[in-house]
Parts: C-alpha cells; sequence; structure tokens
C-alpha cells in the first residue's frame, strides 16, 4: 500500500522535481560563473556553495542582502533573471502538487494507507463488517453497544459518510473498498489475531460469497458470517464449508412455523435473545386456516413453504405471475376488489411481503376494511418507513435488518445459545415451558444476558476445582453460589451442559463437572462477573466448597503445610489407631 503511494507521488511529481533541479542548477551554476567584484576591488567568482546558498534563500524568501560581499551589475542581472525563473518552477511545482492532493485515486490510496497503519494498531478484538446497508448500520452500532470495535468496508460513499456522523463509544475504522478484492480482506485485518469475525452483508448474494470465501481461504480459523437471500447462494457457501449462513426469509418462515406448531418455543426464543431486561414477549398464535399472499418473490416463496409443508391452504397475488393456476393469481393494483376475488372475506391471515412499504401499508389496510379480525403479517423494505409500517398495528412483522442483528449477534456473542434454542426445536413444548418457568424462578422476569462457562483446567481456579481439592466432586451447585456469600445462589441460570459431543438441556444443581465442560449461562451481569471469579481464584472455589479460605501468605502456607504433615505423620496415624482400638 506505502509502495503503491509512493510510485504515484514519484510519478505526479516527477516532471515539477525535474524542473525545479534544472531551474536550481542552471541559477546556481551561472550565478557562480558570473564575475564580481570582492573587497579589494578584485575581480571574484563565488563558489559552488555561496551560490546555492544565497539562490537558496532568494528563490524561497525576499532575501537577506548581497552575500558574501555586494554585487555587481552582471551578478544583479542574473539573480534577477533567477528570481523569475524560479517562480515559474515553483508555481508550476505547487499547482501540480494541489492538482494531486485533490486527486481522488490519491486520495483513495492515502486513505487506505491510513485505514491499513490504524487497522494494525489495533490491540483489542474487532469485528470485520462488509457492507453498511440498513442492516450493516444496525449491527455496527449493536456491536458497538456491547464493548466490540467495529471495521468497516463499504463501497459506496453516502453509505460511509453515514458512519461519520452516527454516535459511537468507539469511532469504527472505515474504508470505501470493495471488500471482494483480497487486498481489501487483508487491509481490513482478517490475518489479525485481534480479528474475532467477519460478518457479510453487502446487497448482492454474489458480493457476499466471494467475501466469505475470500476471507475463509485467507484465514481458515475465523468466523465468518454472510447473508444469502436465494438458496443457490445459500447452499454454495455450506458446501465451501466454515461459513455461518443466514437467509433473512427462510429464518422469519422458520420463526412463523415454529409459531404454528410450537408457539412456546418462539417466546422462549424471543425472550432470552432479547435485550437484558425486556419483559416476557406474549405467545404468538398465528391462525391455523387460509392464508393470502400478497407478494409472491423470495419472502412468499419461503412463507408458502411453510404453508405446504403445515397443510394450509393459501394463495399469492403478484403482477409477474402468468400462468394462472388456482393458488398463484396475477394481480398488481391490490385494491379491495382484487382481495375480495381472492377471497379476503374467507382467509383467516394476510401476509402482506411486496418490495413497496406502501404496497403492503394498504394492502392490510384494505384487507382490514374487509374483515377486521385479520390476522396480518407485514413486510417492512426500508427503515424510513417504521411508522407508516407500525400504522398497520400488524400481528407480526417482519424487518430484515431487525433480523439479521438479532441473528448474527447471537452466532457473534454466544454461539452456545443458538444451538440450544436449536435443540429446544426439536423437543416438545413442554422443555420450552420449563425453561422459561425456571429462568424466571431463578434469573426474574427481566429478558436475561447470556454467556459460556468453560471448566479449562488451564486457569487457576479450575484447576484447583478438579485436581488440588479433597472431598466430593466440583458440581454446578458450585459454580452457581455466590462466591463473596457462599450460602446464596447467584441470580443465573444454567441452560445446557455440553461435555464432547454430548449435551443435557437444564441440568440440576447436583450434576457433577468434568474438565473440558461448558455451560450455557444466562442472569444479570452481576453474576457473569461474579462467577467468572471461579475461573482465576482458587480461594473462591475452597471458599464456595469447604467454607474455608485458604491461607494465602507464604508464613501461613507453611504453617498450613507443616501441620498436614504432621497429621499425616506415622506416629500420628499410630495414635489415632491405638485409640480407636
Amino acid at each position: 500500500m506505502s509502495e503503491d503511494l509512493l510510485f504515484m507521488v514519484m510519478r505526479r511529481l516527477r516532471a515539477p522535481l525535474i524542473t525545479l533541479i534544472v531551474v536550481y542548477s542552471i541559477s546556481v551554476g551561472g550565478l557562480a560563473l558570473v564575475p564580481g567584484l570582492g573587497a579589494d576591488g578584485h575581480p571574484q567568482r563565488m563558489t559552488i556553495f555561496h551560490a546555492f546558498y544565497v539562490m537558496s534563500f532568494t528563490a524561497t524568501t525576499i532575501g537577506f542582502g548581497e552575500l558574501p560581499y555586494p554585487f555587481s551589475d552582471e551578478q544583479r542581472m542574473w539573480i534577477t533573471f533567477s528570481i523569475y525563473m524560479s517562480v515559474i518552477g515553483w508555481a508550476y511545482t505547487l499547482a501540480s502538487v494541489i492538482a494531486l492532493a485533490n486527486d481522488p485515486i490519491f486520495r483513495g490510496l492515502l486513505a487506505r494507507a491510513h485505514f491499513a497503519r490504524r487497522v494494525r494498531h489495533l490491540a483489542e478484538p474487532f469485528y470485520i463488517l462488509c457492507g453498511y446497508g440498513q442492516s450493516g448500520s444496525r449491527l455496527a452500532l449493536a456491536l458497538d453497544g456491547t464493548g466490540n470495535r467495529v471495521v468497516i468496508v463499504e463501497p459506496r460513499l453516502e453509505r460511509i459518510a453515514r458512519a461519520a456522523i452516527q454516535e459511537f463509544a468507539a469511532p469504527p475504522l472505515t474504508l470505501m473498498a470493495d471488500a471482494r478484492l483480497a487486498d481489501v480482506l487483508e487491509i481490513s485485518g482478517v490475518r489479525s489475531a485481534h480479528c474475532v469475525g467477519l460478518i457479510a452483508l453487502a446487497g448482492e448474494d454474489d458480493a457476499n460469497q466471494a467475501i466469505a470465501i475470500g476471507a475463509r481461504v485467507l484465514n481458515p480459523s475465523l468466523p465468518i458470517i454472510a447473508r444469502a437471500k436465494s438458496a443457490v447462494a445459500k447452499i454454495n457457501l455450506e458446501s465451501f464449508g466454515g461459513v455461518t449462513v443466514i437467509n433473512p426469509f427462510d429464518t422469519f418462515a422458520d420463526n412463523l412455523a415454529a409459531s404454528l406448531r410450537k408457539p412456546e418455543v418462539l417466546q422462549v426464543e424471543d425472550w432470552l435473545t432479547a435485550t437484558p431486561g425486556s419483559p416476557c414477549p406474549a405467545i404468538v398464535r398465528p391462525p391455523r386456516g387460509r392464508w393470502l399472499l400478497v407478494g409472491y418473490g423470495r419472502f412468499g416463496h419461503s412463507i408458502s413453504a411453510v404453508l405446504d409443508r403445515e397443510g394450509l391452504e393459501w394463495k399469492a397475488f403478484d403482477p409477474g405471475i402468468t400462468d394462472g393456476s388456482d393458488r398463484r393469481l396475477h394481480g398488481g393494483d391490490y385494491t379491495e376488489s382484487m382481495l375480495r376475488d381472492g377471497g379476503i372475506e374467507d382467509s383467516d391471515a394476510l401476509v402482506a411481503g411486496a418490495d413497496v412499504d406502501a404496497v403492503n401499508l394498504g394492502a392490510a389496510t384494505l384487507g382490514r376494511r374487509v374483515k377486521p379480525d385479520l390476522y396480518v403479517v407485514i413486510r417492512q423494505n426500508h427503515a424510513q418507513d417504521s411508522a407508516l409500517i407500525d400504522a398497520a398495528n400488524a400481528n407480526m412483522k417482519f424487518v430484515q435488518s431487525e433480523l439479521m442483528v438479532h441473528e448474527c449477534l447471537q452466532r457473534l456473542k454466544t454461539p452456545m445459545l443458538g444451538r440450544f434454542l436449536a435443540r429446544m426445536r426439536s423437543r416438545e413444548a413442554e422443555q420450552a415451558t420449563r425453561t422459561l418457568e425456571r429462568v424466571r424462578a431463578e434469573v426474574g422476569e427481566g429478558s436475561p444476558h447470556a454467556w459460556r462457562f468453560e471448566c479449562d483446567v488451564m486457569r487457576a481456579g479450575m484447576f484447583a476445582a478438579f485436581f488440588q481439592r479433597r472431598g466430593a466432586a466440583y458440581r454446578i451447585a458450585h459454580l452457581m453460589a455466590d462466591p463473596t456469600k457462599r450460602r446464596e445462589r447467584l441470580r443465573a441460570s444454567v441452560l445446557m451442559l455440553e461435555r464432547g459431543s454430548e449435551f443435557e438441556l437444564l441440568p440440576n444443581d447436583d450434576v457433577a463437572l468434568k474438565p473440558g465442560d461448558r455451560l450455557l449461562v444466562v442472569g444479570d451481569a452481576d453474576a457473569e462477573r461474579l462467577q467468572q471469579r471461579y475461573l482465576d481464584e482458587p480461594s473462591a472455589v475452597t471458599w464456595v466448597c469447604s467454607g474455608t479460605e485458604p491461607p494465602t501468605g507464604y508464613l501461613f502456607r507453611w504453617w498450613r503445610r507443616q501441620t498436614q504433615k504432621w497429621r499425616d505423620s506415622p506416629r500420628r496415624a499410630g495414635k489415632r489407631a491405638k485409640g480407636t482400638s
């Protein structure tokens, strides 16, 4: 990057620099050759050094006088000529420098070099965000709110400018470039040890595929998330391996399927993944009746696939449909008469899923006018239309940017939570009910914060828990005790225990832990902070398990070792045996 910048500077300023060199060479050489008069009145010429010194201050300033002795008329005439010649040379050079500074290519290279230097100097975890549209903007703010630095790569200037005026706790590093290029990913820090993830949220699936695959090749161990709106792009990325693919349409359709089949599961998912402290949402129960779809693009296809799996009847309107089938009807004006012809009066639910927000609002309003108790699912395409969509008062709302932020944060911050929710979906609805009741009883009514606790024996606390203790096994109950008040429980709950490839949902407190176990814990931030003490503080582990605090000073540790040796000595053992007999 710096080599390209230097090459461009030297290429664009080559002629001005040569001009200055020629001007100074002629001026200095001529002044050294023109004869003058010394102090004694005899002819005398300047040395090259004196001539260079005089021309240096004469060509760049107003001059400091005739040095080292008064000039002759010939020398004054030559200096006058040199002054005008140097003014022309400097004017040409400065104009070239100004033109170079305003050149878009040069400014881009300069910005890229500055960006690369700042990324190299990042000494904290950061995420690379490729694409700064609605989803990218929301995700960047969400990551910043959780204390993570963000590096943004976006090819459109107006979107990069938006990041400069948004309020960030730690301003992101931004680069206007195409993230599909390998060198752009390189300078963005994809190989950096501090890079903890890359998210590809470009507008086109082809771009996201190129970004994800390029990042995967450059750093095979980096967690990568890519958005794919088409089934083909999703299959391609999943077959490549190592990339988490999110299709927002399919994800929303899966949530709809869960609400149709197991609404309790969706309620728990929404609560566990909401902003900490949020109230528990109400159960969403869509009707299992006849559905009418307005708009039959990718969103409509995902919804109809779910309805087919659930065995529900549906019809769809779309201006691009020309086959005249019974379920797919041609229509684009979405008038009340058209909705009536489509059977809105006999329908139980309406999906307003067109690409235009005004169309979706109109369809929802007309549908409710014909049938006031109609269940409405509405799609919001643009963030600026949120007030417009809220006016529809729909039962379910699909906002792609919100869904993408929700899914990305879940996979980036707490991957175990995603695995827990997937496993809970495969269980009966009673599993979700038990989860909700348990978390409410042990944590409270507000949405909890989730974290992962790993029994890593390379940490001092866990090493002491498994290898330096005597007595009973180290159990979940010990991990859930308050390290400052051992008889009180932390405001936290264990949702899942992973041991190798095996797992257990909602394990009890009496479950014995083993080295390497991973636990998904939910609770408040104070509970997480207190629980982390068990990783690095052996004294906290001993205090909770035995009720005694181990000595920390050298003298007290020595006294304890001597006392233990005395208790374990053969004489002491013999006295105990004699007393027993």
